[in-house]
């Protein structure tokens, strides 16, 4: 089995794929800077749940200091890195655009030449369906991205475009995931889902930005997880769509909630933002194709694990 570099490895989706890595049988080596975006207690239970691998070793690095990843490729001989390190967060890209290049851009090209330098041969890169903003549904791989409009999403992009330089100068085999809407247990407390849980269960006004018509695709952390480790094979130059092929109203996950909490929202209506997309629907038919994966977790069964998880932790 591999040794592979995961970065972002305190994170959500990080922590997850780490997990699904090493009950393979694979060796990880984990990195994060342990960012305080959000409770870093979150952070370091994740980190704390995998050192129950003996395989596992996790470093507090930030992939923006290029010094220190080269010391960490000078010790390990690594068979792919996965970067799943982010700043993630439409809104908060608004407020701080200059960290949302510095880690997402500058960070990725930092990794791609550790690749380049150390004869690293694939990388995967986490990217998200932030991208396909005003194109036509359902979002095909096929659509050109030219059009941000968040600098979370352009960071993104310039990451994307990079990686597509490393693999066109240097052979580095590279595959670009982007993910849509990802949810589950220990996820973000920023993220809708957690939030909507919370504030229906504490019985706190639930924020509502629009009316509630708005649709994503929900795609659960254990099916992103996998697709991201099925990226690892062998592919030139991919960009692969992770998403559950089947959009949600975002008033109906709310009624998902109510059903496993058993308890009535009070919602407390926004206008919708601006830097968000009113839809999303992931065309998956590539990654059903190239890496044999689809989501296999619905919208409800997600939405039960997760009042389940927020029940016990309390």
């Amino acid at each position: 089995m591999g040794t592979y570099l995961v970065t972002g490895v305190a994170g959500f989706i990080g922590s997850k794929t780490a997990e699904k890595l090493l009950e393979r049988g694979d060796a990880v080596v984990g990195i994060d800077n342990l960012n305080d975006y959000y409770d870093v207690a979150l952070k370091e239970s994740r980190v704390e749940a995998l050192r129950r691998f003996g395989a596992f070793t996790f470093r507090k690095m930030d992939i923006e200091d290029l010094g220190e990843l080269e010391a960490l490729g000078s010790e390990y001989r690594f068979d792919a890195v996965l970067n799943l390190a982010a700043r993630a967060g439409v809104r908060y890209s608004m407020d701080n655009p200059f960290i949302y290049m510095s880690t997402n851009a500058m960070g990725t090209l930092n990794l791609l030449d550790l690749c380049r330098k150390r004869g690293i041969g694939k990388f995967v890169l986490a990217s998200t369906s932030s991208l396909y903003a005003g194109q036509e549904m359902p979002f095909s791989e096929t659509l050109a991205v030219n059009t941000p409009i968040s600098p979370y999403a352009a960071s993104k992009k310039a990451a994307e475009a990079m990686c597509y330089s490393y693999h066109y100068l240097y052979g580095i085999d590279v595959t670009v995931v982007r993910y849509f809407t990802v949810y589950g247990p220990l996820g973000r407390p920023d993220m809708s889902v957690y939030r909507f849980i919370k504030w229906i269960d504490e019985g706190t006004p639930l924020e509502l930005f629009g009316d509630g018509s708005q649709s994503r695709d929900f795609t659960y952390v254990d099916d992103i997880a996998e697709g991201t480790v099925r990226a690892l094979q062998p592919l030139g130059f991919e960009v692969i769509n992770l998403g559950g092929s089947e959009p949600h109203r975002l008033d109906e996950m709310i009624g998902l909630v109510e059903k496993y909490t058993g308890k009535k929202a009070r919602i407390d209506h926004k206008p919708f933002h601006k830097a968000d997309i009113m839809a999303t629907w992931a065309d998956t038919q590539k990654a059903e194709r190239l890496l044999g994966w689809k989501a296999t977790v619905s919208l409800e069964e997600g939405i039960r694990r997760c009042v389940e998880w927020w029940r016990s932790r309390k």
